[in-house]
């Protein structure tokens, strides 16, 4: 072609119209008197179906009737994409209406032929057998392209007979069944096909039967369905007939299909599995292209093409969907937007990401309106190359083309995008040598003496005791390669200074439970940088090691960039739970399983975030406490909220009841390990039978410590002490709030104790109906401002310092940070009396501020002497912080007394100004 045609192609003067496509230029030459008949706008099925019966009216059969209606879908797709912009959307999901409509009609006489001979199909039980066509790919996900071959999957729901004049087997009789379909939908008749039919994805291939049934399914999937066959099954669904799916009858095979395809935990041993399928997907289109370099800008296939946004997005979808069900979707434009808000992609690359597919897609789109060919690669004549940029805006001259120049710019970006997630921790690729080393010049099994020899002598001598265990020789090849990159790469962390040998250390003493745990190990080979950072929040301190020992999972959390300087955020956490919990609920996997996994899940990942900024110094002691109280707390109420919703015995909508926190949860300095002290109150005043409402609270009650106590297979949450409840052990587990006031304030026989005062000085409402926060806050100012004789309070609460304190022996010479005189206990048991002796005068002393703030009221109202009050905060303060870095690195909570001597002084300064 000359350079003057390219130049006028290219002009932008004029628009593009759809008529330069040869395909849209013969379905008008032919079908001139029946372009009319498909209604004005975009297409959807209705129009569609309606379009078949007015063809079938004007004397046409139902396979004519089908490939005319096609041919008429496509015109009309072409005119709004080319000459109106139409979106991507309104173009896939109308040829995506059309296959549905017509595979609805096509089934509908496959079936009504197959049983006027052979009668209906039943099962044993003489029930109809339903037959379902599985919508694969783009079809499943209603991003069908415009001249796309449609990859079903033929599915019936059990084995059977039918009963009519020719019995058969249901296997038969179905097989029969896609035989007619594909008269109907697939083969080309002199008005053309429907669609192109591929069942090369259906139960081992295409040496598989055409059809299988539900159960012939489900054993293929658990016994032989390969990590590929996963992210193929991630877009099916039934998308005919539509009764079915109507029904919930076809929920059967979404039952059956979702636990293949998402896993219960992280699941980075797909990168694998994604890898090979892409290296044979390139390595296919390498090979065609060979000799033929216009088969280079394939859109699709080639490097930075579509297929790797999908793949992109799958593999994320994959690995994380069985435990973020709210990221599930078929949608690769929804599926961007769900990864970025769970966190797991940044905003900027997934729209950027989203506009090079929508790009990427009506580029193929217009490839394929020139001649309605399944084809992915740009045009050679200039004509088209030229058309095809007009029609997106763009310009194409001999001298400079727009369309190649951002054809190019998006393949890379994407392709960099796509090589970053798929190749991150892949060692270089080096083929084995002649004489089978198949470790030279590339990563070695973790007992190969090759790789001994490039550790540290410490690190080296543990390995290699490690190494000789049977758990480890057992291990697969690719298992002991896996642990060798580890191992070298965290060496190599310790040469580069980004971890110490004792971090090293302790990493390999953390692997050695996981070793059979593959999907954390591949995790850390898949993420260098989530690795590096364990290593480094290992060499801080010892109990983050334990910690991740029961729970591995949370490393992933290492992943996420938010992690270092954000806050816990209560709203955030119960709205993600939230749209989990709706997440569940479309899957149909909202029973108490899945949801008491999901709260241990969630719990994990979000104290260990707090572990994580609190070892790294980016909190304060009174942040961490604040944290994970609020963390606590949120998991209360979600976790009321989704057992109520469950227990059988539920008598309204919502529960008029209330969790209760007491000491260190009450008092907002939750620790890492800490028990909550709760109590549990109700208010059903309008209920008529009060006996029914005690016990449908009971019930609830049990129902709740169970869902906090239960250790399931991803864990634990809480352990829970109810011993501060009306009446302690002995008392009922769930109380009126009118019972609990009448305890609480002395009136009748059955009375608190003043122990039982002192813990309301720190209770507070934590969760629960918000109605009962208030009346709740009335009973602990009551209690708070009671009148009481100073002098009989200041000698119970020695004495019960005193009894604590004996329970508690502290070794001669040492100082417990807790315990011993001048320790914690000695400040919080002063403020109680400080808040129980002059609340009802101070008011400022009645609120549920923390020992630190309360200390420092007391001194500003005159009840403590100038500068002891803040002094002992202070200390306070401190004791506390040296108590929790302690614990942090596993270290006993008692010094050498001269360590802490001047927060020691403090302390009993205060408790000599207050007790005398």
């Amino acid at each position: 072609m000359g350079s003057a045609l390219f130049h006028d192609a290219g002009s932008l003067g004029a628009p593009a119209r759809a008529e330069h496509s040869r395909f849209v230029q013969r379905i008008r030459r032919r079908y001139a008197a029946e372009l009319p008949g498909l209604p004005p706008g975009a297409v959807d099925a209705a129009a569609v179906t309606a379009l078949v019966q007015a063809l079938r009216d004007a004397g046409r059969g139902l396979p004519s009737a089908l490939r005319v209606a096609r041919q008429l879908c496509l015109e009309r797709l072409a005119c709004l994409d080319v000459e109106q912009a139409a979106s991507l959307d309104t173009v896939t999901h109308g040829m995506t209406a059309l296959a549905e409509a017509t595979l609805e009609l096509a089934l509908a006489q496959a079936l009504a032929e197959a049983e006027e001979r052979h009668g209906v199909p039943r099962d044993a039980q003489g029930r109809r057998i339903e037959f379902w066509i599985v919508g694969m790919g783009k079809l499943g996900a209603r991003e069908l392209n415009v001249s796309s071959d449609i990859d079903l999957i033929y599915v019936y729901e059990d084995e059977g007979e039918t009963d009519g004049p020719v019995p058969v087997s249901a296997h038969e009789f179905f097989a029969l069944v896609a035989k007619k379909l594909y008269a109907l939908i697939g083969e080309t008749t002199e008005d053309g096909f429907v669609f192109r039919v591929d069942l090369a994805l259906r139960p081992n291939g295409n040496s598989g039967p055409p059809v299988c049934s539900l159960p012939m399914l489900e054993e293929y999937l658990q016994v032989q369905g390969r990590e590929w066959e996963r992210f193929a099954w991630l877009k099916s669904r039934v998308v005919a007939p539509q009764a079915s799916v109507a029904s919930g009858r076809a929920l059967a095979l979404r039952a059956l299909v979702t636990p293949f395809v998402y896993r219960r935990y992280l699941d980075y041993g797909v990168f694998e599995g994604l890898r090979q399928l892409h290296r044979k997907i390139r390595d296919e289109a390498q090979r065609r292209a060979a000799g033929r370099p216009e088969r280079a800008n394939d859109v699709k296939l080639s490097r930075g093409g579509i297929r790797e946004i999908e793949f992109i997005v799958q593999l994320m979808l994959v690995a994380r969907g069985g435990q973020y069900p709210e990221i599930r979707t078929r949608s690769t434009l929804k599926s961007l937007q769900r990864l970025v808000a769970r966190g797991l992609m940044k905003p900027a690359t997934a729209e950027r990401l989203a506009e090079c597919y929508v790009f990427l897609r009506r580029v193929e789109h217009r490839i394929q309106y020139l001649d309605d060919q399944q084809t992915h690669l740009l045009p050679t004549a200039d004509a088209d190359l030229g058309w095809i940029a007009r029609s997106l805006g763009l310009s194409c001259r001999a001298d400079a083309c727009e369309l190649l120049d951002k054809l190019g710019e998006v393949r890379e970006f994407v392709a960099t995008e796509f090589d970053a997630l798929l190749h991150d921790g892949q060692a270089p690729t080096a083929s084995p040598g002649r004489n089978g080393c198949a470790s030279c010049g590339g990563p070695l099994p973790v007992d190969s003496e090759l790789l001994l020899e490039k550790l540290p002598d410490e690190l080296a001598e543990r390995v290699r005791q490690w190494a000789c265990q049977p758990r480890v020789t057992a291990l697969r090849d690719a298992s002991k390669l896996r642990l060798g990159r580890l191992v070298r790469r965290a060496a190599d962390c310790v040469a580069e200074g980004g971890c110490t040998i004792t971090a090293v250390l302790r990493f390999v003493d953390w692997l050695e439970p996981l070793l059979r745990r593959e999907s954390y190990l591949a995790l850390l080979v898949e993420r260098p940088a989530v690795q590096v950072r364990l290593l480094r929040l290992l060499g801080m301190a010892r109990w983050p090691m334990q910690y991740l020992m029961r729970h591995p999972g949370v490393i992933d959390e290492l992943a996420d960039e938010r992690l270092q300087h954000g806050r816990f955020e209560p709203a955030v956490f119960i709205a993600d739970l939230q749209s989990r919990h709706a997440a569940w609920e479309r899957s149909g996997q909202a029973n108490e399983e899945w949801l008491l996994d999901t709260l241990r899940h969630s719990h994990h990942a979000e104290l260990f975030r707090t572990l994580v900024r609190d070892v790294e110094r980016e909190l304060t002691v009174e942040q961490v406490a604040d944290d994970l109280s609020a963390l606590a707390d949120a998991v209360l109420a979600v976790t009321l909220r989704w057992a109520w919703a469950l227990l059988k015995q539920r008598h309204r909508e919502a529960p008029r009841f209330a969790v209760i926190a007491y000491g260190k949860l009450g008092g907002k300095e939750l620790g890492y390990g800490s028990d909550l002290d709760v109590v549990f109150l109700y208010d059903d005043h309008d209920e008529d039978d009060k006996d029914r409402a005690q016990e449908v609270y009971g019930h609830f009650v049990r129902k709740l410590i169970t869902w906090l106590t239960l250790r399931t297979s991803a864990g634990e949450l809480f352990d829970i002490d109810t011993a501060l409840r009306p009446n302690g052990g002995s008392g009922l587990l769930v109380t009126s709030i009118e019972a609990f006031e009448r305890y609480q304030l002395g009136r009748g026989s059955n009375t608190a104790w003043t122990w039982e005062h002192q813990a309301i000085t720190r209770a507070r409402f934590c969760a629960g109906a918000p109605e009962l926060a208030g009346h709740f806050e009335r009973v602990r100012r009551g209690v708070l401002t009671a009148p009481r004789d100073a002098a009989a309070l200041r000698e119970e609460i020695h004495a019960m310092r005193d009894k604590v304190r004996a329970a508690h022996p502290v070794k001669a010479g040492r100082f417990d940070v807790k315990h011993s005189p001048g320790g914690m206990m000695d400040v919080e048991f002063a403020v109680q009396y400080l808040v129980l002796a002059h609340g009802a005068a101070h008011e400022g002393l009645l609120d549920n501020v923390g020992n630190i703030a309360l200390l420092q009221r007391a001194e500003d109202a005159g009840l403590l002497p100038t500068g002891i009050g803040h002094a002992a905060a202070d200390a306070y303060r401190e004791l506390r912080r040296a108590q929790h870095l302690a614990r942090l690195d596993e270290q006993p909570t008692h010094f050498a007394p001269e360590a802490l001597a001047a927060h020691s002084a403090a302390v009993q300064s205060l408790w000599r100004a207050v007790f005398g």
